[in-house]
């Protein structure tokens, strides 16, 4: 069989946050790649503005380095669960994965997640220490969870076999050892491990051509763009081709354009064979997992499985008295083409219309859906949307949830509250480890229902130190009753019209207020949280009576507290069934459902 020898394909896989985009900005610098003059941003893989923000990757994206005459495609993927239907579709197009983990913090619920889909297509693994220079890293530790892991996961012989480096990306230093002293400034160690232990694609490109779309992109100017690997032949511009579609159907084309990967470019190419990963345009409904054959050779390549969703929302457009006074785009019929424009691009993502102004739009988990409404804020549009509800299904005649592995690592004082918070929301602990330090990690396994707006709750009960990551782990049958929620009402406006400072510091005693002074408001808003469990209407906007007498107090300076602001997740967190949450581009309010005082009341005693 022959090889490329001078091609290798490997992605970069880790939990949110252990440095993966960081490292591959440093693998971009040291390579031969950029030119001299090319000034590197911080992460210059995270393009998008949100994900420079939270520091995180959303998106996978790809780039390629040149190392010593061998070209290393390298891809880097998101570390959130939310987006793991990436990283597993990634993990086709790749030979070989480097799997970065935290020198202090070890492996993680998304390093499991993210290799777990690694080893099932039976990639090679790298592993590199990264943060080695952390005063508190303990790599050897590290290296031994990482093996238990791989065998927890059921790794081969081959796999368990695997090298390690141990780096520190922000520094731009790598070696062999576990010495921080014998870290040296130099990447080279990383590359030729890649090119040692990688393997090389297997050339078959003079037998006919099989291309398999894995990622979408979409550009105004050449319509979608279909981004994936060549597993075998040659595919040239201008080729007529088949697309094997995924209902089975049959598709001709023409290759319009191919573009090839290099450094944070993309570069127009005439060919491309096996073993290249390119992007591919010149199909308008091309989707994730088809594959690109000639018209007189149609082989398709297994279909991609892709992650279900798992939550759902409903998107409305903005009915509230304030609507279209601060949005660009209002109508249903933008709001409709935004998210139809997602679905080109986002394939977990699910849209259902449910009328002409609503819509049943269904992600992954609330990260996802709160970034697709954060962008869309962003965009100009103004929408409502509902609280986030768990999709059921049935499997095999029982009706059944989804269910997440918490992994929680909190100082030992806040253990016990935390147990018992979390076994009322029917969450089962399956194990606890004393990570030493007073500091405890303890693994759950809980409805996703019941997690619904556990975040704030969690946070203030562990007053900031514990540190809670959750990833989907499969559908079991429902518990029943209700589960999680807030435990607490709102403070509801009665008027319209603008907050008084006045009237804040009467309310003050109720409970939690969420506006200032000044802030407008309108009958049926939520200013606050009660600090009982029922809705309380009140009035924010009255103002101090006047009167021409003076009293001996007078004129002492009123004090109130500084309100809390919610951000968009905490908003969709704090939201009840009746409930809704307005966001434009410059506020996050929330509502009742039914503004009216009296006509809540009534639907409410319906309702019992």
């Amino acid at each position: 069989m022959n090889y490329r020898n001078d091609i290798r394909n490997v992605a970069i896989i880790a939990h949110v946050d252990h440095g993966k985009t960081t490292l591959v900005d440093e693998l971009l610098k040291q390579s031969t790649t950029l030119n001299a003059r090319t000034q590197l941003q911080e992460r210059a893989m995270d393009s998008n503005a949100l994900e420079q923000e939270r520091g995180i990757t959303i998106l996978a994206k790809n780039t390629a380095v040149d190392y010593n005459g061998t070209r290393i495609n390298i891809l880097d993927t998101p570390g959130h669960a939310d987006f793991g239907g990436e990283v597993e579709r990634i993990m086709k197009m790749v030979d070989g994965v480097v799997l970065v983990v935290d020198a202090y913090e070890g492996t993680m619920p998304q390093t499991r997640f993210v290799l777990k889909k690694a080893l099932e297509q039976n990639v090679v693994p790298i592993v590199v220490v990264n943060k080695i220079d952390k005063p508190s890293a303990r790599p050897e530790h590290v290296v031994d969870e990482v093996l238990e892991l791989f065998i927890e996961l059921g790794a081969d012989d081959e796999q368990l076999d695997f090298p390690v480096i141990y780096a520190s990306a922000l520094n731009g230093t790598s070696s062999l050892s576990d010495n921080p002293a014998d870290q040296t400034e130099t990447m080279a160690p990383i590359f030729d491990t890649i090119v040692e232990h990688i393997p090389a694609p297997v050339d078959n490109s003079d037998e006919p051509l099989q291309f398999q779309v894995s990622l979408l992109d979409y550009n105004d100017y050449v319509g979608r763009i279909g981004i994936g690997r060549v597993f075998r032949g040659t595919i040239r511009v201008g080729d007529q081709v088949a697309l094997m579609k995924l209902d089975g159907s049959v598709k001709r084309f023409r290759v319009t354009k191919i573009f090839g990967f290099f450094g944070l470019q993309r570069e127009e190419i005439q060919e491309a064979k096996a073993g290249d990963l390119i992007a591919v345009s010149g199909m308008e409904d091309i989707f994730v997992g088809e594959t690109v054959t000639p018209f007189d050779h149609q082989d398709a390549l297994p279909i991609l499985h892709i992650d279900e969703p798992t939550l759902q929302m409903t998107f409305l457009v903005n009915n509230s008295p304030f609507a279209g006074r601060e949005g660009k785009w209002v109508t249903s019929r933008k709001i409709e083409e935004r998210l139809m424009a997602e679905l080109q691009t986002d394939v977990s993502l699910r849209v259902d219309a449910l009328g002409p102004d609503s819509w049943i739009v269904s992600g992954r988990g609330e990260l996802h859906l709160s970034i697709l409404i954060e962008n869309m804020r962003r965009e100009g549009f103004e929408l409502q949307v509902s609280r986030p509800e768990v999709i059921e299904r049935e499997i095999d005649g029982v009706k059944c949830e989804p269910f997440e592995r918490v992994q929680i690592d909190t100082p030992e004082e806040y253990m016990g509250s935390i147990i018992e918070s979390l076994g009322t929301r029917k969450a089962e602990m399956q194990d606890m480890i004393h990570t030493g330090n007073g500091q405890v990690r303890i693994i759950f396994l809980a409805p996703a229902r019941g997690l619904i707006g556990y975040t704030t709750e969690f946070l203030s009960m562990t007053r900031g130190y514990g540190i809670m990551h959750h990833t989907f782990d499969q559908y079991l049958p429902m518990i029943k009753g209700q589960l999680g929620g807030r435990h607490n009402g709102a403070l509801v406006s009665i008027d319209t019209g603008k907050a008084t400072t006045y009237s804040i510091m009467s309310i003050e005693e109720r409970g939690t207020v969420f506006v200032e002074p000044t802030t407008e408001v309108y009958e049926g808003m939520i200013i606050g949280e009660n600090s009982r469990d029922n809705d309380l209407t009140v009035n924010i906007t009255k103002a101090k009576q006047m009167t021409n007498v003076r009293s001996a107090n007078k004129d002492q300076t009123s004090v109130i507290k500084r309100p809390k602001k919610l951000t968009l997740e905490e908003s969709l967190e704090f939201l009840n069934d009746d409930e809704y949450c307005e966001v434009t581009p410059e506020n996050i309010r929330l509502r009742k459902q039914i503004l009216n005082k009296n006509e809540r009341e009534k639907s409410q005693k319906k309702r019992k």
